[in-house]
């Protein structure tokens, strides 16, 4: 088979102990048997590890944060792409995905393929909106409320036992043991992301996530299931292993059928002990642990390129139980003078 030339875009190059997904996206699509894929790096910092992984990334370019607007983002995209014919472009942080749905016409018009949530579909899955959203779909999940300031801890506390889990709007999330802990990890939270927070109830299990991917007509092109054999102490895998739970399995599909959801998505849940499952987070985009989806049989980053250009994508009816993914680091060595020259002229 001849492999067919093409440009992808993509974020979340930060491959550090709080991975972003862009990394193993990157390893799935260069792992197609179907395309001869050169990796264009969009970065946030200069010092995401991804910029220097020269043997992943062919080139990189450093982009605004989206709250520099999207005009501002735009423009930096147009410059981008007329150096580099970007055929797709697949951005993997929450917090950019708005900016980037918003823009998704304008990125069409001048060639760029993506394949993202509509607005709708990611504003209903918002944590804060999680309670609606089970109602919705009928779909079990934890007691939560959204709190707008810390003198709002105390009252809302009265209709939840400890712990609790604080939760920040896009990301971070703890446990707290009691009061003193909430309004600590309220402040740490908020500091950072901002307000609002989620209170949200703690139910007692084992926690199971899916990586899954819906065409936007209701179909789930691929769906696996993991279960975290290593948690780090910011909550992140750092290793995991597929399951086989066909109930799991078809809770996804029920999910995605319902939402017609158009896009990556990665489902954290809730077994508990009387085999109840409970949905405690939906993340918009393709999880950092994506990779072990290649592994098990389902490469769910080379499909989701594919609906981005418009192809028929045919659904994985199975994966491999039992593959087992563990994160390693290593010291990545490169010079001075590739930082500089990032710094200076905002490429590399």
């Amino acid at each position: 088979m001849v492999k067919r030339n093409l440009t992808v875009a993509t974020t979340g190059l930060n491959n550090i102990d709080n991975p972003g997904p862009g990394i193993p996206f990157i390893r799935g699509v260069l792992d197609s048997q179907e395309f001869n894929t050169k990796i264009i790096g969009l970065a946030y910092e200069n010092l995401e590890p991804g910029i220097y992984m020269h043997d992943l990334v062919n080139k990189t370019y450093h982009i605004p944060y989206p709250t520099a607007g999207s005009d501002v983002l735009l423009k930096r995209i147009e410059y981008i792409n007329n150096i580099e014919k970007i055929d797709v472009l697949v951005p993997n942080f929450d917090a950019e995905l708005y900016t980037f749905m918003k823009a998704s016409a304008d990125l069409e018009d001048i060639g760029i393929k993506t394949f993202l949530p509509t607005v709708e579909q990611y504003e209903e899955r918002h944590k804060s909106n999680l309670p609606d959203f089970g109602d919705k779909y009928g779909v079990k999940v934890p007691k939560s409320k959204t709190i707008f300031s810390e003198n709002e801890i105390e009252s809302t506390m009265k209709d939840f036992r400890y712990p609790v889990f604080i939760k920040g709007k896009f990301y971070d999330a703890t446990i707290a043991y009691n009061p003193e802990q909430a309004r600590a990890n309220v402040r740490k939270i908020s500091a950072k992301w901002g307000f609002p927070i989620i209170i949200q109830e703690n139910i007692a299990g084992t926690e199971v996530n899916v990586v899954a991917l819906g065409d936007g007509e209701g179909t789930t092109v691929g769906a696996v299931a993991m279960r975290k054999l290593y948690i780090t102490d910011k909550g992140k895998a750092w290793a995991g292993i597929t399951l086989a739970d066909e109930n799991l399995i078809e809770l996804t599909d029920k999910i995605i059928s319902q939402t017609k959801w158009r896009g990556g998505m990665e489902l954290e849940l809730i077994k508990t002990p009387e085999n109840e499952y409970y949905l405690i987070e939906i993340n918009p985009r393709l999880p950092a642990w994506v990779y072990l989806s290649v592994g098990a049989g389902q490469n769910l980053p080379e499909a989701l390129v594919k609906l981005a250009l418009g192809e028929n994508v045919k659904p994985f009816d199975k994966y491999e139980v039992g593959k087992l993914f563990i994160r390693y680091s290593y010291d990545l060595i490169t010079d001075i003078n590739e930082f500089e020259k990032l710094s200076l002229y905002a490429e590399l």
